[in-house]
């Protein structure tokens, strides 16, 4: 089915590309911030159990998981606050408009040997000039299929540095998805200076701000404009499993 936008452009509806990563029982599940391997495991109470397999009505199963380290997940600026603020209900368009760009991060060597690849603003700003967008979807080089079963932590991945933050108000942008479990350094000492300049935490807070991390986008996706559905779950909390997906966005009857 076609829906047509404001501008004459529209999307079919049958080509949404789900940008999310499964979450799975498994210790094949991607993970970051040195979490164990999410639990899923049926319920077990007074000589009752929820498996159908092992003798159960129904399945009835537990999940324990931590959103933040075992996927694809959106979170706000109560993230880094101390005051609670939850990102239900920020996610307030069933559409933004998106851009999707690939960026091969910038090798930094640091101080202590180790070495840093790190999304600039001298990475991204010559994919991104003169354009407008509500949403900024950045896969990050090297893309492989593995990315979607990573254990990232002590690995140091790929993060943004904060000189790309004047692109993405120049762009108008109010959601930014990445490939990486974070926007900031995994060892930062507790700085997180991109969070911190993006929602504009403490002086100036944005509280219709939100970050995606843990994307996977296959390299077949091309870079380009899209638009955005981003489907979060009902979670009263800073974080919560989500699923973007991407439409590809057609400008006449021709394309």
């Amino acid at each position: 089915m076609q829906l047509f936008l404001g501008d004459g452009s529209y999307i079919l509806t049958n080509e949404g590309i789900d940008c999310s990563i499964p979450l799975e029982g498994t210790d094949e599940n991607v993970r970051a911030w040195y979490v164990s391997p999410p639990v899923i495991e049926p319920v077990r109470e007074n000589g009752w159990v929820g498996a159908v397999a092992e003798g159960g009505s129904v399945n009835f199963r537990n999940i324990r998981f931590n959103p933040h380290g075992h996927g694809t997940h959106t979170e706000c600026l109560g993230h880094i606050t101390s005051e609670v603020h939850s990102v239900n209900g920020v996610i307030d368009k069933l559409l933004y408009s998106a851009i999707l760009i690939t960026v091969a991060p910038e090798i930094r060597l640091q101080e202590d040997g180790s070495v840093d690849r790190v999304v600039t603003a001298s990475t991204i700003s010559s994919q991104l000039e003169g354009l407008k967008s509500e949403a900024l979807v950045i896969r990050t080089l090297p893309n492989e299929d593995g990315k979607k079963h990573l254990n990232y932590s002590d690995t140091n991945p790929a993060y943004c540095a904060v000189d790309i933050l004047p692109i993405l108000d120049q762009l108008g942008v109010t959601h930014l998805l990445i490939d990486t479990p974070s926007v900031d350094r995994e060892k930062d000492h507790g700085e997180l200076a991109f969070h911190h300049g993006f929602w504009g935490v403490p002086n100036d807070q944005r509280f219709d701000r939100t970050i995606t991390e843990m994307v996977y986008i296959s390299d077949e996706i091309p870079d380009g404009e899209y638009m955005l559905n981003l489907q979060t779950a009902p979670f009263v909390n800073d974080a919560t499993p989500s699923r973007p997906v991407l439409f590809p966005l057609h400008r006449n009857a021709e394309d």
